[in-house]
């Protein structure tokens, strides 16, 4: 099957038509009930997603101008940046998957209402073992449910300044980061491209196309230029609220608003079942023939001066703590509760410290007690004081990660 047939054949029947792919539609591998409001209006592919013209990225506004000197991508010897047009794969139109613009938070999903479905998808509940992205800024903390990201992929927020939150149902990665792009504040959309897989996003300044593994724009006016991170924690609902009882969380819409305006989705399950156990990568072709790991296996990736490593969960949970050094700067890494995967460095007020486990939801060093997943010491000589995350992406695929940095050491092997 040609590269083309394989993907048509992926958009017209399979469970990803439902997020990287826009709607849930016949065929989707999901049982959403009829009547998804939708505000374009616009007409629909055999997938269910909104049809657009396909003008390739970088023909209009966002052009990525061929003055510019080359830049090359760290850790991918053979990819240069602008990318060619040919590089990305085109999934569905721009806006299709509507990103939230003006998102709206409650203390949980009491009394969530979603129209034009009916039963319990009319009234879809967040459980605790359903998972979210945490993020804590000045003493606050709020949760982004996959429930919804799998379906809008990337949420503008005002929280502690300008947030950007996004997750690739594809990849299994969430990044957050600082929504500003040349010194502006600006909101980020989804592109419809994607680029290994990964959710390829645009920021309404200027037009540019943002690899959102990399948080780097890969064509447009911004080529090159990256955003500045912002830690977060990817975890389950129960979890994040143990450790953060005052948490907030994003309600999904209509409350929250789109860039469709009230365009909701499936939010009474995942629209991906069964992807994260396939060896399905993506809706394109991918030759994936690394036989360390089932490319679905979830990691847990740290860079330290261009040497990346990459802990797998199975194995993490067989260590129970991981004491390392990556080029030189000791971490500590570990599983806690619902394949919680986190990293830390540990090296506290110049001493490097040794973690062992305490129980599942903490580790012991120093004479301290640390709560795994905030890496704050909870009491002893140390409390009150935060360990520095070690990773700066959520833990993803092993695919993805791999398709980033192919030179990676992978821990255990």
């Amino acid at each position: 099957m040609r590269r083309r047939e394989y993907i048509a054949a992926l958009v017209a029947g399979t469970a990803v038509t439902a997020g990287c792919l826009g709607d849930a539609g016949e065929g989707s591998g999901t049982s959403p009930a009829p009547g998804t409001t939708s505000g374009t209006g616009a007409d629909t592919t055999p997938g269910g997603a909104p049809a657009t013209n396909a003008t390739p990225p970088g023909s209009g506004p966002g052009t990525a101008t061929r003055t510019h000197e080359p830049v090359d991508v760290p850790n991918l010897r053979d990819v240069q940046l602008p990318l060619d047009s040919g590089d990305m794969v085109k999934a569905v139109g721009k806006d299709a998957i509507p990103a939230i613009t003006e998102p709206v938070f409650g203390a949980d999903w009491s009394g969530v209402s979603v129209p034009g479905y009916t039963g319990e998808a009319a009234e879809p509940r967040l459980e605790p073992s359903d998972r979210v992205i945490g993020v804590e800024r000045d003493g606050r903390a709020r949760a982004y449910p996959l429930l919804i990201l799998n379906n809008h992929e990337v949420v503008n927020d005002e929280f502690g300044g300008p947030l950007l939150v996004s997750y690739c149902p594809l990849c299994g990665a969430g990044v957050t980061a600082v929504r500003r792009v040349d010194g502006q504040v600006t909101q980020f959309g989804v592109s419809g491209y994607l680029w290994r897989s990964d959710l390829v996003m645009y920021d309404a300044l200027t037009d540019s196309l943002w690899s959102q593994i990399l948080a780097t724009a890969v064509r447009g006016p911004q080529t090159g230029q990256a955003l500045e991170l912002l830690p977060s924690t990817l975890t389950t609902w129960g979890t994040w609220r143990a450790d953060h009882p005052d948490t907030a969380v994003l309600r999904p819409p209509p409350e929250s608003k789109t860039v469709g305006g009230a365009e909701t989705r499936y939010y009474a399950g995942n629209p991906y079942a069964g992807y994260g156990d396939s060896r399905q990568i993506g809706i394109g072709y991918n030759d994936f023939e690394d036989d360390r790991l089932h490319p679905k296996v979830q990691v847990l990736g740290v860079t330290v001066d261009g040497t990346a490593r990459a802990y797998p969960l199975p194995a993490v949970r067989q260590a129970g703590v991981v004491n390392d050094a990556v080029a030189g700067r000791p971490i500590v890494v570990a599983a806690g509760p619902s394949a919680t995967l986190v990293a830390y460095e540990r090296t506290v007020d110049g001493e490097t410290l040794r973690f062992h486990r305490a129980d599942e939801g903490h580790l012991v060093a120093g004479g301290s007690r640390w709560a795994l997943v905030t890496g704050r010491a909870v009491d002893g000589p140390h409390v009150g004081t935060t360990l520095v995350p070690a990773n700066d992406r959520s833990p993803m695929f092993w695919f993805a990660w791999l398709d980033f940095h192919p030179e990676t050491g992978l821990y255990g092997q």
